[in-house]
């Protein structure tokens, strides 16, 4: 279990599932989409649209491709990393 990373601040947060402890499954408002007061994760920086996460209930740290406004060519997108 890694510790909190020292970017990890409560007032950046971003609502996506983790793909290591699955927190989410069993919640309706996750299961509907919609913002969850418990299960949120740390949004430590982006680039772009790639999100550099970390679950509070795991601490496991990841990084999330949103396609949302990508301004990376797809090659940086599959070769970037963090």
């Amino acid at each position: 279990m890694l510790p909190r990373d020292p970017q990890a601040d409560i007032g950046r947060r971003a609502w996506v599932a983790c793909p290591n402890c699955n927190d989410h499954r069993g919640c309706g408002d996750c299961e509907q989409a919609r913002t969850c007061s418990e299960h949120w994760r740390y949004l430590l920086s982006n680039t772009g649209s790639l999100l550099h996460l970390q679950c509070p209930s795991c601490t496991h740290v990841w990084t999330h491709e949103t396609g949302f406004g990508a301004t990376r060519s797809i090659w940086q997108r599959m070769t970037g990393a963090w």
